[in-house]
């Protein structure tokens, strides 16, 4: 017996912990159990290929809003090819309504409902040692006699516990990020989400979570992203994980966490203070700031207790924060997104992600979309077209919104242009509105733009604002200039940057000078060539100063800034950058 897990991920560094969880969970069966894992951006036909030569006598898909429709393309083909191996599904996407989901899918032979490790291993058993499929619990199948289709008994929940680690040959997840649960359930109510159905919220034992996570720890990888829904639920069993972490730091590894910003104490805000930058990062859904919205979607936190704990946050200089908003959310109109987006963009984090409202089966929005009005794309991932409160116009419009964002605010590339961009328009949402509409205007969405397109292109944006003021346009190059040696030494010096050819005789004086004090000093860098000091520092002079306040201004005299390309902001990666006084 073969059985084959198949996942198919939105990604290549993405892994898939459920079907490896189907996998652990088997026991002594998992000799029968072979995990195969895709990319949506592979082609259909290629992965019906790797299927077949795989030769399995049964077939599993983990099945999500990303690669549902892929799944329903295949089984056709996989029917014909495999007429007589058994298929089934498994997750989110076919768990609620699942006789109706089976009844539209010939060519599937049942459906896992709900969390499927003991599902799984009964479901196994009965294929290698035979059996009853009516005595396990938690499927609805197709009888193999009639066609009827049949469910059985509801599955008890799982004891996170008597789960096995997932990751016992860690390096067979090279290059990928690696998905760790240390509970289930959400005590959440979101209208628009899933885990709202399972309000019983399991945690797994500490002492195994420490083990394990220690085990991540030795292996130096490079990030942990938990998949806990709200994994500060309980504000015991985050402390004592943060605590250890903190204890047991590698100096390498992030981790990543979906939080609930509000319920953060005094106590766990002292403690996250301590951690090593670039430690943790944390997603903190804020989804919208409309009051009327937020108590519609049962999200009951308050926005001002938010964005009282992400500046905390913020001011330590230590943790990446990733907030999100979603669009065509009830009551909230264009007008009043616009005021959400300000608000979050306010905070500073170091994401912000425009997301856009998913009616999913089974949740409190998918039986209130009539009501609200919402209508949505008939087809995964569901997404919605307009609403009572926005059209679709105005939502194509955020869409652009959202490419500009993406583009130039969470790349972390251009953050100074920005930061003096910005207040020249009357709101942040203003600014990356004018620009999408120039990106419109100018045919660049649907273009893959190029390191130096993307500065191109928020350059001559810059310009059409104001090009007659010379000194807008100067303080705009130079800190573009600025921004592009932030991020890399690079060797292509942008058409965009001033001139250095005058002081080319200084910066090499400056070179050597620098080279000379490392030799006759102690320092460690004392073998440095000037190749290695060039190669990881950059001089530039430029026309801008900053304030003590942050702002940028334009200077008539030339300022040194030293770009170091060792030393790195743990949270956005630009380089470290200094002024100089340089004793030529």
């Amino acid at each position: 017996m073969r059985f084959l897990l198949t996942a198919i991920n939105s990604k290549f560094i993405h892994t898939n912990p459920a079907v490896r969880s189907l996998q652990a969970a088997a026991g002594a069966l998992c000799q029968h159990v072979q995990v195969a894992e895709f990319t949506i951006n592979h082609r259909a036909d290629w992965i019906l290929e790797q299927i077949y030569r795989c030769h399995p006598d049964g077939i599993g898909f983990s099945c999500y809003i990303w690669n549902i429709e892929m799944i329903r393309a295949l089984l056709p083909n996989l029917r014909k090819l495999l007429p007589d191996v058994p298929i089934w599904l498994g997750g989110p996407e076919v768990t609620y309504d699942a006789k109706k989901q089976l009844s539209k899918l010939p060519e599937v032979t049942g459906i896992m409902v709900g969390e499927g490790e003991n599902t799984f291993r009964e479901l196994l058993t009965y294929y290698c040692n035979g059996g009853t499929l009516s005595d396990i619990s938690g499927l609805v199948y197709r009888d193999a006699a009639t066609g009827e289709i049949l469910e059985t008994m509801p599955r008890t929940l799982t004891d996170l516990s008597a789960l096995p680690f997932l990751y016992e040959n860690l390096k067979d997840f090279d290059n990928k990020i690696i998905y760790y649960e240390s509970s289930r359930g959400c005590p959440f109510r979101c209208s628009y989400c899933l885990s709202s159905i399972d309000k019983a919220v399991r945690f797994r034992d500490l002492a195994l979570v420490k083990k394990e996570l220690a085990a991540f720890l030795k292996a130096r990888v490079p990030q942990v992203k938990f998949i806990d829904r709200t994994f500060n639920a309980s504000a015991k069993h985050a402390m004592e994980i943060w605590q250890f972490l903190l204890e047991n730091d590698n100096g390498v590894t992030n981790f990543h966490f979906e939080i609930e910003a509000a319920l953060l104490s005094d106590e766990a805000l002292e403690l996250l203070q301590k951690m090593r930058p670039g430690a943790l990062q944390f997603e903190i859904g804020v989804q919208s700031t409309n009051r009327h919205t937020l108590q519609e979607i049962r999200r009951h936190a308050s926005f001002d207790k938010i964005a009282e704990t992400v500046r905390k946050i913020n001011s330590f200089h230590n943790i990446h924060q990733h907030l999100d908003l979603i669009a065509g959310l009830p009551y909230e109109d264009y007008a009043s997104f616009a005021h959400s987006f300000n608000d979050v963009y306010a905070l500073a984090p170091e994401q912000l992600q425009l997301g856009f409202l998913k009616v999913l089966r089974g949740s409190h929005m998918y039986e209130m979309a009539d009501h609200y009005g919402i209508a949505y794309r008939k087809n995964a991932p569901y997404e919605v077209l307009y609403t009572k409160w926005i059209s679709y116009d105005e939502l194509i419009r955020l869409k652009g919104i959202e490419e500009m964002v993406e583009t130039y605010y969470n790349s972390r590339q251009f953050t100074n242009v920005l930061s003096w961009l910005v207040p020249q328009f009357e709101t942040p949402f203003a600014m990356y509105e004018a620009l999408a509409d120039y990106h419109e205007a100018h045919n660049l969405f649907g273009i893959q733009h190029s390191r130096a397109g993307k500065y191109e292109n928020l350059r001559n944006f810059i310009h059409s604002l104001n090009a007659d003021a010379t000194h807008f346009t100067k303080i705009a190059d130079n800190l573009l200039t600025y921004d592009w040696y932030l991020r890399e030494n690079s060797k292509k010096r942008p058409a965009f940057a001033p001139d250095l050819k005058p002081f080319a005789e200084d910066i090499r004086r400056y070179y050597s000078n620098t080279h000379k004090r490392l030799i006759d000093s102690t320092d460690t860098k004392a073998k440095d060539t000037i190749r290695t000091l060039y190669n990881t520092t950059h001089i530039e002079i430029l026309h801008v100063t900053q304030d003590i306040s942050g702002n940028w201004h334009y200077s008539e005299q030339g300022i040194w800034y030293l770009f170091t390309y060792e030393v790195r902001n743990a949270l956005d990666y630009n380089a470290m950058c200094q002024t100089l006084i340089p004793d030529l």
